[in-house]
């Protein structure tokens, strides 16, 4: 393997990893030679994956974590720190999103637990793990957004503004721990074909939209966007911090050429 992309011996949390993006993320980690801890609030779901990841070759150990909850978030930093002697690469990808629809209809408590679940759960999590991670002279932070922040959306407003936070998070992220070394970046992913987004890609009139008004003429899977995680992470990367990397398609560069 070219060492421009080998992880080999580095240390990797990964959260939301049970399915979807994160697991791709999870599984492409471990095959340019991560460790990884892959995480979701399912713990047989996070076992599955660990068995993928083992099966191949790799090693990966399991932990269940709410992401809403700050003892869960310390529980993951402390017992990967301890299985893995450090922490190298952070991926914060878990999101929720309790409301399709006018913001001007969604609830307090969903509100509030999107921007909680989405963003104060990723800055705590850094917050945890950056200073074992400066201390070990470096690494890299991920956190995946998604396009819904860098666009204005008449159904996924709270959604949206979360996702456009943690844009900044990493900008933060960037400017704060530079200087000791560590990167973080942000992956802003189109539509893809996950769980996740199963009401958006299912909808025939939503899928067909999409797929109109998107260059390449079709959604994206899973494991298109983990090869850009493995991209930060790794030593191909090294001179990138405080960006979002979009992966959609060309939907944000505008309509294709027969539309």
């Amino acid at each position: 393997m070219s060492t421009l992309f080998d992880l080999s011996g580095k240390a990797a949390i990964v959260t939301g990893a049970s399915r979807g993006i994160g697991r791709a993320i999870a599984l492409r980690l471990a095959q340019h030679g991560a460790l990884v801890t892959v995480s979701s609030r399912h713990l047989d779901a996070c076992e599955a994956v660990v068995g993928e990841i083992a099966a191949a070759g790799g090693r990966a150990r399991a932990q269940a974590c709410h992401i809403g909850r700050k003892e869960d978030l310390a529980a993951l930093a402390e017992r990967s720190l301890a299985a893995w002697g450090g922490i190298d690469i952070l991926v914060c990808n878990a999101a929720i999103n309790p409301h399709f629809g006018p913001s001007a209809t969604i609830g307090d408590d969903a509100f509030d637990r999107t921007l909680a679940s989405n963003v104060r759960s990723n800055f705590w999590l850094a917050n945890m793990v950056l200073p074992g991670m400066a201390e070990r002279g470096g690494g890299a932070v991920i956190v995946v957004s998604s396009i819904a922040g860098l666009r204005g959306s008449a159904s996924l407003g709270a959604y949206a503004i979360s996702k456009a936070a943690d844009l900044q998070l990493v900008r933060n992220i960037a400017v704060e721990w530079g200087p000791r070394g560590i990167r973080a970046n942000a992956i802003a992913p189109g539509l893809v074909r996950t769980d996740f987004a199963r009401a958006l890609w299912e909808d025939p009139l939503t899928r067909a939209r999409r797929e109109r008004e998107t260059p390449l003429k079709r959604l994206g899977e899973p494991d298109e966007i983990a090869g850009a995680a493995v991209f930060l992470a790794s030593p191909a990367a090294s001179f990138m911090t405080g960006q979002t990397l979009v992966i959609d398609g060309g939907l944000t560069a505008g309509p294709p050429a027969d539309v």
